[in-house]
């Protein structure tokens, strides 16, 4: 199956301002962190259901991308990958439910 990917304007949103605060914190780190989480989210057409439901109820999974601590939150309905949120991961729960 081929899928296609939707990236919320929330999510877009969460990884401009993430990028920003490491942006702030080092040189260069901000463009990393960016980078790091568009690969990740752009790896999710080719399986996304590698990652197990972590809330069934809104059928929603995530995973981490490499070297930062954010979770990738979104959930698939038939051939379409909704990206919802990137949020860091120590955040609680209630702040991507709100999005699903």
């Amino acid at each position: 199956m081929s899928y296609r990917l939707d990236i919320l304007p929330d999510a877009l949103a969460d990884i401009e301002t993430a990028g920003v605060w490491y942006e702030q914190q080092q040189l260069g780190l901000g463009t990393d962190f960016i980078r790091t989480v568009r690969r990740a989210i752009n790896t999710l057409p080719a399986n996304p259901l590698i990652y197990r439901i972590r809330d069934r109820r809104r059928k929603a999974r995530w995973f981490l991308p490499p070297r930062f601590p954010y979770r990738i939150v979104y959930h698939v309905k038939g051939d379409l990958i909704t990206v919802v949120a990137v949020i860091h991961a120590a955040r609680h729960n209630r702040e991507w439910r709100k999005r699903v």
